[in-house]
């Protein structure tokens, strides 16, 4: 074969943007990437079947592949690696390496690395990882850290943590701007400010605070870019439990802040933003939301966490939604993320065709768990979401709170209701085959199976927890909306 397109093929992967003049070519080239389907609120696995973790983590684009990097933490929750994976189609994920270990450096050997983020300079060639760093034992140190390598998935050499200018630096992210430009953003001073700083022109330090939002107490930032306004979507600081996501708008970073509007419903769908990743494609460019559902919100390790990715909708120029879905349809090539169902179920009561239901739609927490005529309210729709051991928890789509047996009760005829979601076994349950295309609701913290007293047929009687038997009052068929 002539030797004029391999050459030309090597000079066309050369000045794709996105891969530093100094880089390595990947030895196996992507094709155009099929359209994939990835289901919301679950876990991955990589092409050797091992679960894939980067929780907490960022996307680069690099060739025409996409490099996910992220937390793989150890069972007591403290680092690991910094791992790395790549796909072309946002499904089918290879791992690449553990691009930061414990080894990496002394001050790593017992630590905490959250939220690593690489970007890539396209004046030095090198990539650029960011990431918060404590000492394994406690948060006081709020420290940012950095390290490089002059390949994406390649070792990276660690530099060094340090205080911002002096700041605390907790939850962050990095950017870089259309111009070249980067930016670090992090939380700051206890988590009440949020500080976006510019980097030098190698993007390994800090150049100045450019821009500050004052006691506002948000966290988890994430920032991205369309149409030429900047978007900061932020998680309040609450710990493990998701919140409200809230967002700001800008046309310059340094300018003007819109005021914070609410992205999502009030727990973001059971998540907190990591990162909002850009698809680009020849039908056009789309925005992907990708959340972590924190294995801390119901008392598991941090490598038993979710992933919750979104597409961001956009009714105007300066506003962006997020609405939840059971399962998403990417296409790289074209750019394009669709959506199929809500996310939510109907819960039917086999011997009386009834709905489980919260009472009068109510969003306060003791709120009875009754059965109702099928009316398709909201307080009728519940997002089932796997939890750790095989267990999930069942979420009332009106309020974002969970099926809960009273007191945690272990005795018959215990109520249930709905209750805030917490780390609680009595919110923890499985769903078990009842066969007949039927299934059973079984309490974790009892054994004990959600169940109608008496085979009720009226409205309004509430729920109580009894043990598990054939009897068709505790027996669900479970429809998705």
């Amino acid at each position: 074969m002539s030797r004029v397109l391999p050459l030309l093929a090597a000079l066309v992967l050369a000045l794709l943007p996105g891969l530093p003049a100094r880089a390595a070519v990947p030895a196996t080239v992507a094709h155009a990437a099929a359209p994939v389907t990835v289901a919301v609120g679950a876990q991955f696995t990589d092409t050797s079947g091992n679960l894939l973790h980067a929780h907490g983590g960022g996307v680069v684009k690099a060739g025409s592949y996409y490099y996910w990097f992220g937390e793989n933490r150890n069972p007591d929750g403290t680092f690991r690696y910094v791992s790395a994976y790549r796909s072309s189609d946002l499904r089918t994920w290879e791992f690449r390496n553990h691009v930061l270990t414990q080894s990496s450096a002394p001050e790593l050997q017992v630590a905490n690395i959250e939220r690593p983020k690489v970007i890539h300079n396209p004046a030095t060639g090198q990539f650029v990882m960011w990431m918060h760093k404590e000492n394994g034992s406690d948060y006081g140190e709020a420290r940012a850290a950095v390290a490089v390598s002059s390949t994406v998935d390649g070792a990276y050499t660690y530099l060094r943590s340090f205080r911002p200018l002096g700041h605390m630096s907790r939850d962050i992210t990095a950017f870089v701007d259309t111009d070249g430009t980067g930016y670090m953003i992090s939380a700051a001073d206890e988590n009440y400010d949020l500080h976006v700083y510019r980097l030098t022109p190698d993007f390994t330090d800090v150049a100045a605070l450019v821009r500050m939002w004052d006691g506002d107490h948000r966290e988890a930032p994430a920032l991205f870019k369309r149409n030429g306004v900047y978007f900061m979507l932020t998680s309040g600081a609450t710990g493990w439990q998701p919140n409200q996501a809230k967002y700001a708008t800008a046309t310059s970073i340094t300018g003007t802040w819109s005021a914070w509007q609410n992205a999502g419903d009030t727990l973001t769908y059971g998540s907190q933003p990591a990162f909002v990743l850009p698809v680009q494609g020849t039908s056009g460019t789309s925005y992907l939301y990708l959340g972590d559902r924190w294995a801390g919100a119901w008392g598991g390790p941090v490598n038993d966490s979710r992933y919750v990715w979104l597409p961001v909708q956009f009714p105007g120029n300066t506003t962006m939604t997020l609405t939840y879905a059971r399962r998403l349809t990417l296409d790289t090539a074209a750019g394009t993320i669709t959506t199929t169902g809500t996310g939510y179920d109907r819960l039917t009561v086999r011997h009386s065709g009834k709905c489980v239901d919260v009472r009068n739609g109510s969003t306060a927490n003791l709120a009875a768990v009754i059965q109702y005529d099928c009316n398709g309210g909201t307080n009728q729709q519940w997002r089932i979401q796997s939890v750790s051991g095989g267990h999930v928890q069942i979420v009332a789509r009106n309020s974002g709170k969970c099926l809960d047996v009273n007191g945690a009760s272990t005795a018959d005829g215990a109520a249930v209701q709905q209750y805030g979601c917490g780390a609680g076994s009595n919110q923890q349950w499985t769903v078990q085959d009842a066969g007949g295309g039927y299934v059973r609701v079984v309490a974790r913290h009892s054994g004990k199976c959600l169940d109608l007293p008496s085979s009720a047929t009226g409205n309004d009687v509430q729920f109580k927890q009894y043990p598990c038997n054939d009897g068709q009052n505790q027996q669900f068929s479970r429809s998705e909306l």
